[in-house]
């Protein structure tokens, strides 16, 4: 058995923290895997890579003092409410050994892979240090293109425009087999269980909005790929509004995180048996 905690969306809050470290202390699992937007939405004064430090790194950092050989491999990526310019504290802790950054990046995880992509489609938010074009330069309605809004650190226009998450994800695979790959995504697919948002009626200029709000090019990329197991995240009441956290494409689980509630979502998973895996709210 190699046990597994996943959480997602932590949003910066400090109760969610306390509980995932205790869980994590508890269940002695042999990973954890983190499915971005660690930060809040409103700055609360502090700078980004202070927060981070204060609610992640250094609780990881007394727990691996604790727990000894115990300690988890931990995978991390970031979301879009994350600016950027807090990235370096990740990559920090990394090369120190604590966690795997592993945005855009591949990692052995025993005899497995884990792969992990941070990026999400256009929104209608302003931050857009995690924000790609899909697969084409189309932007939904009432949504703000990537190069039109703001970044905590600098981007080149031109990749601004040009750069996509179809892209992206060919360029991160390659052509390397992806049986026994894992793979932690900040965005759900498109049109699944896991993408559905309260958009009900909206329209933007008499244009009506899609209730599905994931990503075209990961769905097309495990359509055509089928990595045994997908985590995912990003959109906070799907669960609600579908009454699902998981779903398959294919051959391929699919497992959400996302929670719009108060209490943390923590989902427990085998990678030997992923389709057993329980979400409990804590």
């Amino acid at each position: 058995m190699t046990r597994c905690l996943f959480a997602s969306d932590l949003h910066g809050s400090a109760a969610r923290y306390e509980a995932l470290v205790g869980a994590i202390e508890s269940e002695a699992a042999a990973a954890l895997f983190l499915g971005g937007d660690l930060l809040a939405h409103a700055r609360d004064g502090t700078s980004e890579a202070e927060s981070l430090h204060r609610l992640l790194v250094a609780p990881l950092e007394r727990l691996r003092d604790r727990v000894g050989p115990a300690y988890p491999a931990v995978f991390v990526i970031m979301g879009n409410d994350d600016a950027r310019s807090a990235e370096g504290v990740l990559q920090d802790a990394d090369a120190r050994g604590l966690l795997h950054y592993v945005h855009a990046r591949r990692v052995s995880f025993g005899e497995r892979d884990v792969y992990g992509y941070a990026c999400v489609p256009p929104t209608p938010f302003r931050l857009k240090d995690w924000e790609r074009y899909d697969v084409s330069r189309y932007v939904d309605p009432g949504c703000i293109a990537p190069e039109e809004g703001w970044h905590s650190v600098p981007l080149d226009a031109a990749e601004r425009r040009r750069v996509t998450i179809k892209g992206d994800l060919e360029r991160l695979a390659g052509a390397a087999p992806l049986d026994r790959a894992v793979f932690l995504f900040h965005t759900p697919p498109y049109r699944t269980r896991l993408d559905r948002a309260a958009l009900d009626g909206v329209k933007v200029d008499g244009a009506p909005v899609d209730v599905h709000v994931g990503s075209i090019a990961v769905r097309r990329f495990i359509e055509a790929r089928q990595p045994p197991l997908t985590l995912h995240g990003h959109i906070h009441e799907s669960a609600r509004l579908t009454g699902a956290w998981l779903d398959r494409i294919g051959r391929t689980l699919l497992l959400s995180a996302a929670h719009d509630g108060p209490e943390l979502a923590l989902i427990r998973f085998d990678l030997e048996r992923p389709e057993d895996a329980v979400r409990e709210l804590r």
